[in-house]
């Protein structure tokens, strides 16, 4: 070995270091103590220095391995070879970590890919972890990005490493909450949930029962992981772990481990110790996911092996217990028999079977005190099946109530003290319960008269049974009379309980004895703390006087005592759930505990109180009852004002949806109103409009009846277009007359050409006008045509829209009952367009009787302009015939010119002439523009 280290300290060759290693490897695991004090620091130096070559870093981290790891002390133990030192790996684990780098050396390597380096490096880091686990974790805490390079050993396509890389974690995690929760939030449970689905959930190998310890890691006892697991909805797909089919025969060991570790890690999230809101938020997810349904059908199956059943049905008591949701459904599973079963009932039959393994009894217990936590609805059920009123007279069906008093009363100690722990939670809590519980009667044997419930747990104290069944009986009447007077009073109104208990207190008993005598003592001291002194003998004074010259106060404390410093009583105390080692350590249940706690201080107290202490203790007590009866009555008024208050609150409601809707209605009817009233504006501007258009475009026609006026001014149009024929007539005289002179003086022959020619162009321009008159005129029918039917359009209009009035007002009227206001708007508006409908109606029949007048003075027009066609026609005829007059005319005077200028008479200039004319043709203008 010496040899060697030498070789890998001073050979230059890397084929000559990497064979030493070899070599060293080869010698580590039977030489492991040499090996390790003499090569560990050059092998440490190889992996700091020869880190390009991965197969003599595997050697090194291999042999490093051999030397640290303890895994290969059971191989020699089985070989018989003497163990060199004991726990020689911890010390050189210790050495090998003294140099933090050392650690952070290994992290590296652990990130390097080739097979050679990281699975031995694997290796390696968990064996260090096992061996100096808090200091390596401090180490890779600190150490930056540790723990999520190791988290990527996950992913690794090759199995090996990533089975090894969760043995690492499961190392890693263990009870550092800081890890666990960096592994968390590195999306650890996404991977490990892949592996398990991926492995074939229950049905898989080692390597499911690996993730599954390393889930337990992360969950336990860490709120932060927990919520995150609900949060992330993990939950849910926890839910195939749980689908076992019908043949459930030939389990394989891996599945039942599998399976347990599955059932547990559903316990971690719903586990008492909890947080209550923790707790409460995984119970719910459990039931909304179909998760307890699923464990309810495992609970029912057959074949399923005992442990597992056992499991299953403290996870089931976790899951439901104080969920009241939860536990109303695990109420009504049935379990399929013929006929159905409910499952509480076929569990309560389990529990009562002396032949049931032990554990599945405590099991069936537990479960049934998590039915019954906070719920007073399941308390009542199980209740009711004992009370005369509900038990079935037929007898085809056990109830559990039945099953608990046959337990209560069977021949199996051990069943007592579970029926009586039953029978003890159904009461917790719930004073109306213990009252209706002493309405249970019991037939003991045949020829007898039945005895109370409570009388017959009495008369088997009394005589005598086994410590076990006498520990139960007393924790059930400890249970039943705190708390509750009336069945104080029931207890010692039968004259032999009292001397029974302080006979029992006052004997010098051996240790067995002490708890019974402890709880004896108790129940006394309940019977004086609730007595209500409703009984003359059994006063509360009488009672301390009976314990002062029977027992003794001190001795009577003293034996109190025995009950919180016994061994089972501390052990009961840790934990909801009952686990015992041996049916003779079932003595104590842990909601009983915390009634010792309770009472043991009050009753240790009363006994010292003297009388008037006591009487001062009463009127206290009295008028704390008062106050107490004043409270409730308040908190009575107050519910049922709460109620009033819920029910106003809906009529409220329902009377703010009814006013919303009548608002919406009132909005319609006054948009409606409001069209209504536009459009009613709208006509009137229309109608305004339509008389203004008539008076502007033609006075014919108008609405206040003056027809008479537009007819005779159109007389008048008439007699003027006469009066300017006559005046053209005229002219044209004129000008005839004109030519006539010319004929006679040839000096004013050339005058009286241009002013011919003037008097031809001012007949044709008045020709033109006379034809633009005419054509106005057309116009001015059609547009009276139109304006007929656009009269009679509106007409048809305001008939549609006067029955339109009537269902607004009948509207309004309904609206009216929600404000009265808004009906008095209303009723003005409708009788004002009521008024507007009646002022268009007198409207409409006016428009009626110029329609009629407008259609006679339409076809007088139409006569007229017939006769003015006809006068116009005469009148281009004479033009025609002027104008051929005075083309002859005009080849008169042009040859009478020349026949002057030939002659050599001197004629005047065209310019004076055209200025003449211009002057003349003025002059008509100005006639013209005053006709």
């Amino acid at each position: 070995i010496q040899k060697l280290c030498d070789r890998v300290a001073s050979s230059t060759l890397l084929d000559d270091r990497r064979d030493a290693v070899r070599a060293l490897k080869s010698l580590s695991k039977k030489y492991r103590l040499e090996v390790g004090i003499q090569a560990m620091e050059h092998l440490i130096h190889v992996l700091q220095t020869d880190r390009s070559d991965s197969e003599i870093i595997g050697y090194a981290l291999d042999t490093l391995y051999n030397v640290i790891s303890n895994d290969l002390e059971e191989e020699e133990q089985e070989e018989n070879l003497p163990k060199q030192v004991d726990d020689l790996g911890s010390q050189f684990a210790e050495i090998f970590i003294k140099q933090q780098e050392n650690v952070t050396l290994l992290l590296t390597l652990v990130e390097e890919f080739d097979f050679h380096v990281r699975w031995p490096g694997v290796k390696l880091l968990t064996s260090l972890l096992k061996q100096q686990g808090p200091q390596v974790q401090q180490i890779i805490l600190v150490s930056p990005m540790g723990v999520s390079r190791l988290m990527d050993l996950l992913a690794d396509s090759r199995e090996v490493i990533r089975n090894d890389g969760v043995l690492l974690l499961q190392q890693l995690t263990k009870s550092n909450a800081a890890i666990q929760k960096i592994v968390a939030f590195e999306n650890a449970f996404e991977r490990l949930l892949d592996i398990i689905t991926e492995e074939g959930n229950s049905d898989g190998g080692i390597v499911v029962e690996d993730c599954l310890l390393l889930l337990q890691n992360l969950l336990k006892n860490n709120n932060s992981n927990q919520n995150f697991f609900k949060e992330g909805s993990y939950i849910q797909r926890m839910k195939p772990w749980f689908e076992v089919g019908d043949d459930n025969c030939g389990w394989s060991a891996q599945k039942v481990t599998n399976l347990h570790l599955m059932l547990q890690l559903v316990r971690v999230l719903v586990s008492p110790t909890n947080p209550p809101g923790a707790t409460s938020s995984c119970q719910k997810a459990m039931f909304h996911c179909g998760l307890l349904q699923q464990l309810c059908t495992i609970l029912m199956a057959t074949g399923v092996p005992a442990d597992i059943l056992t499991e299953t049905i403290n996870t089931v008591s976790e899951v439901i217990r104080g969920c009241q949701m939860n536990q109303d459904y695990f109420a009504s599973v049935n379990a399929p028999s013929n006929p159905p079963r409910p499952a509480i009932v076929v569990l309560l039959m389990s529990m009562v079977n002396e032949r049931q393994p032990f554990v599945l009894r405590c099991a069936v217990l537990y479960c049934f005190q998590c039915f019954l936590y906070k719920n007073q609805k399941g308390q009542g059920e199980i209740v009711s099946t004992l009370l005369p009123s509900t038990i079935d007279a037929t007898g085809n069906s056990v109830s559990a109530g039945q099953l608990l008093c046959g337990g209560l009363f069977s021949t199996d100690s051990l069943s007592n003290w579970c029926a009586a722990v039953a029978l003890a939670h159904a009461l917790q809590e719930n004073a109306t319960l213990k009252e209706q519980l002493l309405r249970v009667q019991l037939a003991t044997s045949i020829g007898n008269p039945p005895v109370s419930l409570l009388q017959q747990c009495t008369n088997i104290l009394s005589q005598g049974s086994k410590v076990q069944t006498r520990v139960g009986l007393l924790m059930l009447l400890c249970t039943w009379l705190s708390n509750c007077s009336i069945a104080v009073t029931h207890f010692l109104h039968n004259p032999a309980n009292v001397p029974f208990l302080t006979g029992q207190i006052a004997e010098n008993l051996g240790e067995e004895e002490q708890l019974v005598q402890g709880l004896c003592a108790l129940l006394l001291g309940i019977s004086i703390y609730y007595n209500d002194n409703s009984l003359e003998n059994y006063r509360k004074e009488k009672l301390k006087q009976l314990i002062e010259k029977r027992i003794g106060r001190e001795n009577f404390i003293e034996k109190l005592g025995f009950i919180s410093k016994h061994e089972l009583y501390s052990r009961a105390a840790q934990k909801p759930q009952p686990s015992f080692s041996s049916p003779d350590h079932m003595m104590f249940d842990h909601e009983f505990t915390k009634l010792v706690k309770e009472l043991e201080g009050v009753i240790s107290k009363a006994i010292y109180k003297s009388s008037e202490e006591d009487k001062k203790e009463e009127e206290v007590k009295k008028t704390l009852e008062q106050h107490d009866n004043i409270v409730t009555h308040y908190k009575k008024v107050i519910r049922e004002q709460d109620q009033e208050l819920e029910e106003l609150k809906q009529r409220v409601n329902t009377l703010t949806s009814q006013n919303e809707q009548l608002q919406a209605t009132v909005t319609q009817q006054v948009s409606q109103i409001q069209q209504h009233k536009d459009q009613y504006n709208l006509l009137k501007v229309q109608l305004g409009k339509d008389t203004q258009h008539h008076n502007s475009h033609s006075d014919t026609f108008q609405m206040n009846g003056i027809q008479v006026e537009e007819v005779s001014k159109l007389k008048e149009e008439l007699e003027e277009w006469k009066n300017k024929h006559e005046a053209l007539q005229g002219q044209l005289r004129e000008k005839d007359s004109v030519i006539e002179k010319l004929k006679s003086s040839q000096l004013e022959m050339g005058t009286t050409e241009q002013s011919s020619q003037t008097s031809r162009s001012g007949s044709l321009e008045h020709n033109n006008e006379l034809q633009k008159e005419l054509e106005m005129l057309r116009t001015q029918v059609q547009l009276q045509s139109a304006e007929i039917l656009n009269l009679q359009t509106r007409n048809q209009k305001l008939q549609v829209m006067n029955p339109s009035a009537g269902p607004v007002s009948g509207d309004s009227g309904a609206v009216a009952v929600s404000s009265s206001q808004l009906e008095g708007r209303l009723e003005q508006e409708i009788k004002d367009l009521k008024s507007e409908i009646k002022a268009l109606s007198e409207e409409k029949e006016s428009l009626k009787q110029h329609l009629d007048s407008s259609s006679s003075t339409v076809a007088i027009l139409q006569d007229e302009k017939s006769k003015l066609q006809q006068e116009v026609a005469e009148s281009k005829k004479e033009q025609d015939d002027l104008l051929v007059l005075l083309a002859d005319q005009d080849q008169k005077l042009s040859a009478l010119k020349i026949k002057l200028k030939d002659l050599g008479v001197p004629v005047e200039d065209e310019d004076d002439i055209e200025s003449g004319d211009q002057g003349d043709e003025d002059e008509d203008g100005d006639e013209e523009e005053q006709d």
